[in-house]
């Protein structure tokens, strides 16, 4: 069934009540008085009218005016100021008198003295008790007319004007009870040719709006008229529930790790300054131990007894080979507390429990770090790491390369490279790039290598090629989003997480 005709037939039945009132009444209060129907409903009926381009809604919003009690009390018998003005004179009068003359509750009387002496009506003596006394200026104010008492003037409600009534409406607002400012909406509508057309036509006959059990029962559907249906209408847009875009990508590096038969690591975000840098073979001198890199926490760490060991090869290199970094360990300074820097503080513990029985083992972790990091674009100071080791007697840097570019395969990324670098815990060290496919330029996703025998044979008590990486999470997954400030991953903001793809690699 098509034209005219066809939208008829798919008219409801609060548009049918409607339709034939739009002839006379265009706005949605007298709408709805006509139709007998509540707002709500004509309103429904209205925005499915417009569906159909039968009708255009126009909805002006405003600003309104209301007196609350004090102000219609004032409107009605006057301003409480005016009534204080008029029973003083040239005496001092305590404000117990005033307030019983002048007909005011005490609260009322109270606030007089302060609105009058701000505008210099009133002179206070606080000699014999609190009094006061006209001046000059309160017998000018008494007869003349008030800024306050032309507002009330006006009928109310009353729409506010931002021009003329701002400072007065400021003013009076801060009295109690006296006006409060509403937003209203003012719906009206307009009709379309269509709409002109579907008034000429009879919209009297009854229309079933749905089938009921009951006339399936007496059969007497068969006698009745449905409502076609309408598969064209618009309805509203759901928003089933869904995981965080970030969820969503942690998950999924999770299991890419899994099916290459790595098992995971877990642990505390509060760690000791031993198991997150010096366990590593940080020195207790370097850089990213101050407090512009790491945040601290009050109290002392307990130590296992491997810290001796650690001990040992930062000041003389232990049975490793090396000279260590020949200093003096501080035990005051591995036993500080700290949010962890980096999730390779799980390799050092995950090693510290490993035998030789064990290998070759393959671990890794997805998890935040902390870092008191300037933010920008590619940085967080509270981020995921994605973190892995390979402890084998056969690894080498190729096998390294090998798991690295696969993850990031899987990732989307084809374009990766690796570049020498140096870090204290691993060597050879690499920095591991990825070509940012918006920024157009090569942007750093961690740090790669294999763990120098100062960590391993200390933690894990006899030599053995450890290959590890820590690689920033947010940086990897936010060009699948288009993305390309990091900080929009955790923004929250309702709309876009709404919007935001799946992520189906």
């Amino acid at each position: 069934m098509d034209g005219l005709a066809g939208l008829i037939a798919k008219l409801h039945p609060l548009e049918r009540q409607v339709l034939p009132v739009l002839a006379r009444h265009l706005e949605l209060s007298s709408i709805a008085k006509a139709a007998k129907l509540t707002e709500v409903e004509v309103m429904r009926a209205l925005q499915w009218l417009e569906n159909k381009d039968v009708l255009t809604i126009q909805i002006e919003k405003k600003k309104v005016i209301h007196l609350e009690k004090n102000g219609q009390a004032y409107k009605k018998d006057g301003l409480p100021e005016k009534k204080f003005l008029k029973v003083l004179d040239d005496s001092f009068k305590s404000l117990s008198i005033i307030s019983k003359k002048a007909k005011l509750s005490r609260e009322e009387a109270t606030a007089c003295v302060g609105l009058l002496k701000r505008k210099s009506a009133v002179e206070i003596s606080q000699q014999e008790g609190f009094s006061c006394k006209i001046t000059e200026e309160g017998k000018r104010l008494r007869v003349a007319e008030l800024q306050e008492e032309q507002f009330l003037l006006h009928t109310f409600p009353k729409e506010f004007d931002e021009i003329h009534d701002r400072q007065i409406v400021e003013e009076l607002r801060r009295r109690k009870d006296f006006l409060i400012i509403k937003e209203e909406k003012k719906v009206t509508v307009s009709l379309l040719p269509q709409g002109k057309e579907v008034l000429q036509e009879d919209l009297s006959a009854e229309v079933v709006n749905r089938l009921t059990p009951g006339m399936l029962k007496t059969g007497n559907w068969k006698d009745k008229t449905f409502r076609a249906y309408d598969v064209e209408i618009n309805v509203p847009k759901t928003h089933p529930g869904k995981k965080h875009i970030d969820t969503e990508a942690l998950e999924y590096i999770k299991q890419i790790w899994l099916d290459l038969g790595f098992k995971e690591m877990t642990g505390n975000y509060v760690q000791s300054a031993f198991w997150d840098l010096d366990a590593l073979f940080v020195p207790q001198d370097h850089p990213a131990r101050e407090m512009q890199d790491t945040f601290y926490l009050d109290g002392e760490a307990k130590l296992p007894p491997l810290w001796k060991k650690i001990k040992e090869v930062h000041e003389s290199g232990g049975d490793t080979g090396s000279a260590g970094w020949r200093y003096t360990f501080s035990e005051h300074e591995t036993k500080q507390i700290l949010l962890r820097t980096h999730t390779t503080v799980l390799s050092a513990q995950t090693l510290s429990h490993l035998k030789k029985e064990d290998l070759p083992a393959k671990f890794f972790a997805v998890g935040r770090v902390f870092r008191n990091e300037a933010l920008d674009w590619k940085h967080l100071f509270e981020f995921y790491q994605v973190e892995g080791i390979v402890v084998d007697p056969n690894a080498n840097l190729k096998h390294l390369k090998g798991y690295l570019t696969q993850f990031y395969k899987k990732m989307g990324y084809t374009a990766v490279r690796m570049r020498p670098a140096h870090f204290p815990y691993t060597e050879p060290s690499l920095e591991v790039d990825v070509f940012h496919p918006i920024k157009k330029q090569w942007v750093e996703l961690g740090g790669a290598g294999i763990f120098r025998p100062e960590v391993v044979k200390p933690l894990l008590g006899f030599e053995c090629p450890v290959l590890a990486w820590g690689q920033g999470m947010a940086r990897i997954i936010a060009e699948y989003w288009k993305i390309a400030d990091i900080r929009e991953l955790y923004k929250n903001d309702v709309k876009q997480l709404r919007e935001m793809k799946l992520w189906l690699k």
